[in-house]
């Protein structure tokens, strides 16, 4: 296997499970402040917003497979010409940041601040650049993929993007904010 391949899979077998981690430590370790991370995401929205969690999953799935084990990680090329070196750094940002966010929102939650929020946001932005760095790449990886590899691909990426731009980027931030004082 290429040895570019190689770390881009070794990085989604190791920050790719320290995500779920973060989940499911936040959820037994903080059970009462679960409740807290919706912020100001109203109920009536939680539902939708949860759902789409795993439509991202399947579209980071449908991106991750051909992106990992398809492409030609030697001769690739995407993002303005940059090699698959660029396509491991997005993972990176993204996976060790969705990792993070749990925990710092617990951390804000603990004593809420305008700097605590805002490195909440910053990580958020930092998952949401990486996200689009990743959609980016599919986009425009040459050599392509085959055309129902590349179909897939786009469009896992595009909904994963849906997630963590909008939803996390810049929904979540806005309605936390209308929530009012207590930041």
């Amino acid at each position: 296997m290429d040895p570019q391949r190689r770390a881009l899979l070794a990085l989604q077998l190791t920050a790719g499970p320290l995500v779920l981690v973060s989940y499911v430590v936040g959820f037994v370790v903080w059970p009462d402040a679960t409740a807290m991370m919706w912020g100001g995401v109203p109920e009536s929205l939680r539902g939708l917003y949860t759902a789409w969690m795993f439509v991202a999953a399947a579209g980071y799935f449908a991106y991750s497979i051909p992106l990992t084990f398809r492409a030609e990680a030697s001769g690739a090329r995407m993002l303005g010409g940059r090699g698959y070196p660029s396509l491991l750094a997005a993972y990176a940002l993204m996976l060790v940041c969705s990792a993070l966010w749990l925990p710092l929102t617990k951390w804000h939650l603990g004593d809420p601040s305008a700097l605590r929020f805002a490195v909440v946001c910053v990580d958020l932005l930092a998952v949401a650049l990486g996200s689009l760095a990743i959609l980016g790449a599919t986009l425009t990886l040459e050599p392509r993929l085959p055309a129902r590899a590349r179909i897939l691909s786009v469009a896992g990426a595009a909904a994963f993007c849906v997630q963590t731009v909008l939803l996390d980027g810049l929904l979540w931030p806005a309605l936390w904010l209308a929530r009012g004082p207590g930041l």
